[in-house]
């Protein structure tokens, strides 16, 4: 079936954002194909089980808060000197071949409604190459949303025996602007709200070169007027590594998939993963890993916390191919409820082609411990700070797979704030 919820976008609006960025022909023509392809393509898979779909996407009124040329930001991105950190336009600038050549390489533009819309419609973006042989940590790219919606595109290239450490994070401001000439000549007005919902999209593509090292964390809290869709997708090469660190605090409904494909062999990756919900907030986590090639790694945890009347929904994938010889693989999940009125449930499935496999999987859905909260009580501990110091250690398993200290560190405070 077919998705037809923006009969208001133009041509026009599009050449309009892609000659605002400068680009050359082949990606307007790429844009322009993605708007044509909206009518005929579906909304992404979302996660079912059994006598149950959990997210409907085909309810949300994009054509309310999706506003393509009237986009605002604040964007920091910083890098060490040995690592080219470059916005969308000045990439194509000294780097034309090398988008060319990775665009839509392992998100395809045309993949499902959402895919397209962003490809059509992303405004702002970033590219991190990283050259052969060099080793950089301290990338830091940080987007405020301060408008009405907001396409994001990254785009992360290693070289062979390369490593990069990248934090990537995503808020909500309250500034709106309405061209990209006011952008450029105004100052933020911090005091004008942006009134309704909000869509945040953001695409994430990292190609990993022989024997690279990527860590990519992305640290979510858009304001929880929003709606949020990310889409990120590893290829890693022969001993290459990837591994991803997942927070989700804010937005009001959160649609993502992270995921890897190690198709080189002896290639590794790993999936950690932590998100809190509270109020009616909603998450639909996507997690998978293809493990295509021989004596690839995989790792994929994760853990949240459900709250008042929110929602999860977890599904984990390890697909290991026929030619995925000597594979180990692991997965686990767990999901903490702190009310009767929340909801969870995980769906974690292997699928295995190959018998040289070492593979498990596991997930648990269930409430504090009342023996716990029993023990702390008894020994003088508040009921509110002995529930707030289990939650806490809930995280523990998670926090201590995470390598960067600065995510780290920002992901407890969020968690800690939340609940204060």
């Amino acid at each position: 079936m077919s998705t037809q919820v923006h009969a208001n976008l133009t041509d026009e609006q599009v050449r309009q954002i892609s000659d605002d960025l400068g680009e050359p022909e082949w990606l307007l023509e790429t844009r322009l194909e993605a708007l044509e392809a909206l009518d005929d393509l579906d909304m992404p898979d979302v996660i079912r089980t059994p006598g149950r779909d959990w997210t409907s996407l085909h309810e949300l009124d994009f054509e309310s808060f999706v506003d393509p040329l009237n986009w605002a930001e604040e964007k920091d991105q910083v890098g060490p000197d040995d690592v080219e950190v470059l916005s969308w336009t000045a990439a194509l600038e000294s780097h034309e071949e090398l988008v060319r050549e990775h665009f839509g390489s392992i998100v395809p533009t045309q993949e499902n409604y959402l895919t397209a819309l962003s490809t059509a419609l992303f405004s702002t973006g970033t590219v991190v190459y990283v050259p052969e042989g060099v080793d950089a940590e301290d990338v830091t790219i940080r987007t405020e949303m301060n408008s009405q919606s907001l396409f994001n595109y990254t785009l992360v290239v290693t070289e062979e025996s390369s490593s990069v450490t990248i934090l990537e994070r995503q808020s909500t401001g309250n500034a709106e602007h309405s061209s990209a000439e006011s952008r450029a000549a105004e100052p933020r007005d911090s005091e004008t709200d942006v009134d309704g919902e909000r869509y945040y999209s953001g695409i994430v593509e990292i190609v990993a070169g022989e024997n690279s090292n990527v860590q990519y964390g992305s640290l979510q809290n858009l304001s929880e007027d929003s709606y949020n869709f990310t889409c990120k997708r590893a290829d890693a090469g022969t001993y290459a590594t990837v591994n991803w660190i997942e927070g989700n605090i804010g937005s009001q409904l959160t649609k993502t998939e992270t995921s890897t494909e190690l198709t080189g062999d002896g290639s590794e990756t790993q999936i950690v993963g932590a998100f809190f919900g509270h109020n009616d907030q909603h998450f639909d986590l996507d997690v998978k890993v293809w493990h295509r090639a021989e004596h690839t790694t995989a790792d994929l945890v994760t853990r949240g916390v459900t709250d008042d009347v929110a929602r999860s929904v977890y599904e984990g994938v390890q697909d290991v191919g026929r030619d995925a010889w000597d594979t180990s693989s692991y997965q686990r999940e767990n999901t903490l409820m702190l009310s009767d009125e929340s909801e969870a449930d995980a769906s974690p499935k292997l699928i295995i082609n190959n018998h040289d496999t070492e593979a498990s999987h596991s997930a648990t859905v269930g409430q504090i411990d009342e023996e716990d909260l029993l023990y702390m009580t008894s020994r003088g501990v508040s009921p509110r700070l002995a529930r707030n110091m289990l939650v806490e250690g809930f995280f523990v398993p998670v926090m201590e797979e995470i390598a960067v200290e600065e995510f780290r560190e920002d992901l407890e405070e969020l968690v800690r704030a939340r609940l204060h």
